[in-house]
């Protein structure tokens, strides 16, 4: 259960460092989106250091 937990958590700090590359690639990022996807990445890896 623990691996495929952590693994799930991997795929979605993937997704979201593809959806910020994607914004900030953009002619006029969203600096607020930005920022509240940086936030959840971070939480996310907290979350995976912590198993």
């Amino acid at each position: 259960m623990q691996a495929s937990h952590q693994a799930a958590l991997q795929t979605k700090h993937a997704v979201l460092d593809q959806r910020l590359e994607q914004e900030s690639q953009r002619p006029a990022p969203d600096m607020l989106m930005i920022a509240d996807l940086k936030k959840q990445k971070l939480r996310l890896k907290q979350e995976i250091e912590r198993i």
